[in-house]
Order: structure tokens, then sequence, then C-alpha cells
């Protein structure tokens, strides 16, 4: 299963290159202007610093909501973009917010709650450093599938798909480590591109590939309830999506074409 996601999440990527780097630039242009407008304000003014930090991360969890609806068109081998990232961004607004709710607490946790309570240098302040390390960590984890699963789920409220999210991460947990490990990876390429590819888009289309996979295997334990949850029969659920990605060659990913 996870040599395949590998495969489909390359391959995804690879065919609709252009679209991802598209849409990376507009994610660079909002890092780059957090990043410059916090570091530029926090000096003179710690208020409007926080408050552009807010307007950013606002303005890319919308964003994040239009991809997300394209990164699912991608994964089952579409190529609409433009309408889909526009509907997406209406469609999706709702998971958006409170995906920026997150966020921001993320955010407030690690640039204002994480260094009050170290500064305070005892036994509570400690424990409480350790708690918000570990919302943060579960925050993080769970962004990885917030937005596939709610493509996936699109009749669940965003409450619901957070606390899928959660019951995926315990129920899959080798498999969320080795997402963290490839999420990684992904990052350090994304820094030698200056965010151009996979970037931002990228680990989207990734997350939306993993997830996808993983519903494989729900769908079929909810079709034979008496299953083995430690045998799933990944080849015989993959048979159609490996059909779809097919055969590939460095001349046909070159030149697809011939």
């Amino acid at each position: 299963m996870v040599g395949f996601f590998i495969k489909k999440a390359f391959f995804d990527g690879w065919d609709n290159l252009i679209g991802l780097v598209l849409f990376n630039l507009v994610y660079i242009a909002l890092i780059f202007l957090g990043l410059w407008g916090f570091s530029y304000l926090a000096p003179f003014s710690p208020v409007l610093s926080f408050l552009l930090l807010a307007v950013v991360l606002l303005a890319y969890s919308l964003i994040a909501g239009g991809t997300a609806a394209v990164v699912s068109n991608y994964s089952n081998y579409q190529r609409d973009s433009w309408n889909a990232f526009r509907s997406g961004i209406v469609r999706n607004i709702r998971h958006s917010l409170l995906f920026f709710a997150l966020e921001f607490l993320f955010f407030m946790n690690i640039l204002l709650i994480i260094p009050f309570y170290m500064a305070m240098g005892n036994a509570i302040g400690i424990a409480a450093v350790v708690v918000m390390a570990w919302i943060e960590i579960f925050i993080a984890l769970a962004m990885a599938y917030y937005f596939p699963l709610m493509n996936l789920l699109p009749g669940d409220r965003p409450l619901k798909t957070l606390k899928k999210c959660l019951i995926i991460i315990g129920d899959n947990l080798g498999f969320t480590f080795f997402l963290v490990i490839y999420r990684l990876f992904m990052l350090v390429v994304s820094i030698f591109t200056m965010g151009l590819i996979p970037g931002v888009a990228g680990a989207q289309l990734a997350g939306q590939d993993a997830m996808k996979i993983l519903m494989f295997k729900y769908d079929y334990l909810d079709e034979n309830k008496a299953a083995d949850r430690k045998h799933i029969p990944w080849e015989e659920l993959l048979f159609d999506e490996r059909e779809k990605v097919g055969p590939r060659s460095l001349k046909n990913m070159i030149f697809p074409w011939k």
C-alpha cells in the first residue's frame, strides 16, 4: 500500500505539474507576506503584527479550501482546476474557517503560549508546555487528513471531520508516521525548489492520495464486518487504481504523446 501511495502521489504530481506550480506561487506570496509583515511590524506594534498574521492565515485557509477541491480532481485523474478552485472556496468555507482557527491556535501556541509557560520555570509551566506541545502535534497530524477527508465525506460538518481525523490517526499510527516522514521529505525538496515543487499544493495532493487509499480500507471493513483489520487485501482493493495509474516509464513521463 505504501509503495503504491508513493507511486500515485508522484505521478499525480507529475501529470499536474503546471497546475501545482501556479497554485504554489499564490502560497509563496502569502507566506512571504506573512513572514515579512510579521517581522517588520513586531518591533513597532505587536498587535498589528498578530492582526496581519491572522489575515494572512485566513486568506491561506480559504485558498486551501479551494485547492483542496482541485487536488481532489487531480487525485481522481481529472484536470479541472480553475472552476474547481472557485467553487471549492465557497463550498468548503466552513471547513476553511475551522482550519483557520486551528492554524491560528497553532501559531499562538508557538509564539505566545508556550514561551509564556516556559518562562515560569516551575513544574506547572513545564506541565503546561508538555500539554501545549501535544496539542501542536495533534493539530499538525490532523491537518494532513482534514481537507482530504472533507472531500471524501462532504456531508460531514467541520468538527465531525476533525474528530474523524483524530480517529484515523489512532487507527493508522504506522502510516501516519510514514506520512510525516514523507511530508518532511517534501518540505526539503520544496526548500530547494523555492516552494514551487512540490510545495503546499503538492503536499495537499499527497494527503488527498493518502486519504483516498485509506478509504478503500474503511469501505472494505464496512462491507465485511468480520474481516481482520490487520490483514487488509490491498492488492485486491487497489487493483482498479493501479490500472488507472498504469505502468509508467521515464520516456512516457517526458513524452506522454508517444
